[in-house]
C-alpha cells in the first residue's frame, strides 16, 4: 500500500498532500490547485470540486461570526468599531483556511473513491 493511500483523506487536506503519491504539491496558492503534481503527474484539473465547498463554508463561518458577534456585543457592548476590528479579518482568515482544507478534502475524497466527472460505468 502507498504512502499517500495509507493516509486519510483530512490529513492530506490539511496538509495539501497529494493524494496519489503524497507529495506537498496540491496547492498553488492559498486556495488554488496545481495544474498536476510534479511528482507523480496526477492531473489535478481532472476533478471537479467547483464551488462545492463555499455554501457550506457560508453557514459555518456565517454562524461563528454571527454567534460571536452576538456574544461580544451582549456581554461587552465594544463600540462599532471593534466588531469592524475584530469580525472582518476573522470571516476573511476562516474562509480562506477552511475554504483550502474543503476543497482539498473533495480532491482527496474523489480520487480515494474514483469518482470522475464525464465517465460511463
Amino acid at each position: 500500500m502507498s504512502r499517500a493511500l495509507a493516509q486519510s483523506p483530512l490529513r492530506g487536506a490539511l496538509l495539501g498532500l497529494c493524494p496519489r503519491c503524497g507529495a506537498p504539491t496540491m496547492f498553488h496558492r492559498i486556495a488554488s490547485f496545481r495544474d498536476r503534481c510534479e511528482p507523480c503527474g496526477l492531473d489535478y484539473a481532472a476533478f471537479d470540486v467547483g464551488d462545492a465547498a463555499a455554501p457550506f463554508l457560508i453557514f459555518v463561518v456565517g454562524a461563528v461570526v454571527v454567534i460571536g458577534a452576538i456574544w461580544l456585543e451582549l456581554s461587552r457592548s465594544p463600540p462599532w468599531w471593534v466588531h469592524v476590528v475584530v469580525w472582518v479579518p476573522l470571516t476573511i482568515g476562516l474562509t480562506l483556511v477552511l475554504l483550502r482544507i474543503a476543497k482539498g478534502l473533495l480532491i482527496a475524497l474523489e480520487y480515494k473513491n474514483d469518482a470522475r466527472l464525464g465517465r460511463r460505468e
